[in-house]
Formats: C-alpha cells, sequence, structure tokens
C-alpha cells in the first residue's frame, strides 16, 4: 500500500511564507477502523487519486490533465460533502487534505463508485501542504467545514482558524478568492468572526459583522440535518481576497436567530 508520510510536528516558529511551524497540532490522530470495502478503495485508488506532501510543490494542470477553476478543502471527514461539490462541478479541480485513512479510503470508494474524477487528496498535516504544496495565488476557493472545536478552554489553542493561519490562506487565494468557513460550535463561530473580521486582505462577502445562510453549494450533511432537529446552530462565514491588504478591528456578535 502506498501510504504518503504523515507530519512529524509543526515547530514553533514560522518561515518567510507566513504559514506557522507549530508544536501545537489542530487535530488528534484516530485509530479508527477501515471497512474492506475502504482498504481496498484505498490500495487500489490511492495512487491515481493521491497526492504526497513529499512531491512538494503541486502541478495541479498536470494532476488533473487541465485546467480549472482550483477547491482546497481542508479536513474533509468522510468527504461526503466534497463528493457532492466535485459532481456539481465537474469543471473545477477539488483538492482534499485529510488526516484520518478511514475517511480518505471513503472518499475514494465513493469516488470510483460515482465515477467523480475532479477530486485529488494529500492525507498530510494541512498546514505542511500549504506552506510546500500549494502555489501562492493558485486557489480559487478555500473552505474548512465543521473543524473539530475543541470545546474545552483549555484545549482551544488547537483550533484551526487563527489569525496566522488566516493569513496564510490568503497568500494562497487569487484576488477574489472565497475563504469559506462552517461551524455548529457557537463560540468557535465567534472566534471566527473575530478573527476574520481582523484579518488585513478581506470582505466579508455579507457585510461587517454578518453570518452568510449558507449557499447552494454547500451541501446540508446527515449531521447538520440531525443537529437543526435538534434546535443547534449552524453558522457560515464567507469572505473574498481583496485585492490590497487592509485591516480592520471589529469584533462582531454571533447571530442566534
Amino acid at each position: 500500500m502506498d501510504i504518503p508520510e504523515l507530519s512529524p510536528g509543526m515547530q514553533d516558529n514560522s518561515n518567510e511564507t507566513g504559514l506557522p511551524k507549530r508544536a501545537i497540532r489542530s487535530y488528534v490522530l484516530r485509530t479508527g477502523r477501515m471497512t474492506s470495502g475502504q482498504q481496498q478503495a484505498y490500495d487500489e485508488g490511492w495512487r491515481e487519486w493521491g497526492l504526497r506532501h513529499a512531491d512538494g510543490p503541486l502541478n495541479a494542470a498536470l494532476s488533473f490533465g487541465r485546467e480549472g477553476p482550483a477547491v482546497l478543502e481542508i479536513g474533509f471527514g468522510m468527504g461526503h460533502s466534497l463528493l457532492a461539490m466535485a459532481q456539481a462541478a465537474p469543471l473545477s479541480n477539488f483538492i482534499g487534505i485529510e488526516v484520518h485513512t478511514p475517511g480518505v479510503g471513503k472518499l475514494i470508494q465513493d469516488m470510483e463508485a460515482q465515477s467523480v474524477v475532479n477530486i485529488r487528496i494529500y492525507r498530510h498535516d494541512a498546514v505542511e501542504v500549504l506552506r510546500d504544496c500549494i502555489a501562492d495565488s493558485s486557489l480559487d476557493t478555500a473552505q474548512v467545514f465543521f473543524p473539530d472545536p475543541w470545546h474545552k478552554r483549555k484545549h482551544q489553542k488547537r483550533r484551526l482558524i487563527q489569525p496566522d493561519f488566516v493569513a496564510a490562506l490568503r497568500t494562497k487565494l487569487k484576488p477574489g478568492g472565497l475563504l469559506h468557513l462552517a461551524t455548529d460550535w457557537e463560540d468557535y463561530a465567534r472566534q471566527m468572526m473575530r478573527v476574520l473580521s481582523a484579518a488585513q486582505g478581506f470582505d466579508n462577502v455579507s457585510g461587517s459583522g454578518e453570518y452568510a445562510p449558507r449557499p447552494d453549494n454547500r451541501p446540508l450533511t446527515k449531521f447538520e440535518k440531525r443537529g437543526e432537529r435538534l434546535g443547534h446552530g449552524v453558522w457560515d462565514l464567507m469572505f473574498k481576497k481583496t485585492l490590497q491588504p487592509h485591516c480592520r478591528e471589529s469584533v462582531a456578535p454571533v447571530q442566534t436567530s
């Protein structure tokens, strides 16, 4: 089985790209069990659909065999939303990053079952993939849906959406490119809004301090539907990269209606 290496850890400094090398991870590797179908799909499909961090800068046109709008999803879980979005936009090139092998195996299994060919996958740390593999100003969209909320206060330093990470994502977006976040944790939504509202070079698509309605192109997951039935909120944030960096300092309340 051709399994790409996982990163050894993030160091506590930064480099010229602005991407942090932190000792703190935003995830914990779980020892999830793969089904036989997922394992077979991984074993047989990785060479065709997988991307290796060790191979360095990504040549998207070569990997996909064509040019096209580039969409990066960080932490795709079992891949249901990523698969649906790729099906709905066959002319776009989707790059998924996920560290958990069962999710990668499931996505490959579903891609092959449904003949979806416009997704490529990294099984690696997202910070390092961004730093080493994704060219500056190459992405039309970057999206992070329902990242681990690390709800205990002492663990919130592990949250992925932090100022340095958002600044790094901006360098990878084209001018006018979209950063789309979603969470079902109100406290994390507040943090996301604070971080993005203060970030240089972004404009809130919905207006200052406003959360976005779920766009039609973000699939409604089974988990999200169950949460809605239980009265749980979901907050989408959509920010576009501006041509010139500028900084705003604003803290917006979370809308609960």
